[in-house]
């Protein structure tokens, strides 16, 4: 069976580039292959894991709608409509050595994001036997998990920075969790950009508040804002950057 591991939290915590180290850590530990699940219709997990994205569900969506209004449609006569997507379903997905990607992307007509989101998850049912361990990186919050795009979730880990405000807000996104019975075996906090990885006691009276299990603290770390401004894919940082070994300790003491 493949171990899922879903990321959520609300925008702006770091929580993509986390998924890159998580994914990098689960190829070095060999629990490969890996799927790796962009979710966020804003998708960039693919900068931080160093691959090209040539085409996004949403973008095939996107095309296959204007060859219906086409004078001369790209899609072949001895071909169906459906059988075209699952065709192009297949080539978006990204193959890299030690892991695959699939990402979901945006589209622009109205009312077809709740198509995209239908579209990963048939692709994720499809796929997700064929791997040991997935990982998908979700939008601000718990909408694709709540629409059931994922067939399990085994741990779910919600980021947060180190602050009042981002506790609380990681708190309702974990009472979300049981109010829409999410199927998630563990669900663990990890607060990340602390000051010399150490937490203030209002952000830990705010944890036991909402009776968050923390599984970790990620240190603020310059070398993830100097990577990003270079253009570095800061999965592929030294396993000594200390908020890439402040995260792969987290890990191994879950046993992941």
């Amino acid at each position: 069976m493949t171990y899922t591991i879903a990321v959520a939290g609300k925008g702006g915590t770091g929580k993509t580039t986390l998924c890159g180290f998580m994914i990098d850590y689960l190829c070095k530990t060999k629990k490969t292959p890996v799927l790796a699940v962009d979710a966020d219709a804003n998708s960039n997990l693919n900068e931080v894991l160093g691959v090209e994205v040539e085409q996004t569900l949403g973008d095939i969506r996107e095309e296959v709608a204007r060859a219906e209004l086409a004078v001369v449609s790209p899609i072949p006569a001895s071909m169906s409509k459906m059988d075209y997507m699952n065709m192009k379903f297949s080539q978006a997905l990204i193959e890299d050595d030690d892991f695959d990607m699939l990402v979901m992307g945006k589209t622009q007509g109205e009312g077809c994001y709740c198509y995209v989101n239908g579209v990963l998850k048939t692709q994720i049912q499809r796929l997700v036997g064929n791997y040991k361990t997935m990982v998908v990186d979700n939008e601000a919050g718990m909408e694709h998990i709540a629409r059931g795009i994922l067939p399990k979730i085994d741990t779910l880990f919600l980021i947060s920075d180190c602050s009042r405000r981002g506790i609380q807000a990681v708190g309702r996104i974990a009472e979300l969790v049981d109010n829409v019975n999410i199927k998630a075996k563990s669900v663990k906090l990890i607060v990340n950009r602390a000051p010399n990885g150490e937490l203030t006691q209002g952000v830990k009276d705010e944890i036991a508040k909402y009776n968050l299990d923390l599984a970790g603290v990620i240190p603020q770390d310059d070398s993830i804002f100097e990577a990003d401004g270079e253009g570095i894919p800061t999965a592929t940082l030294s396993d000594e950057t200390p908020s890439k070994k402040a995260l792969w300790e987290i890990m191994g003491k879950l046993g992941l």
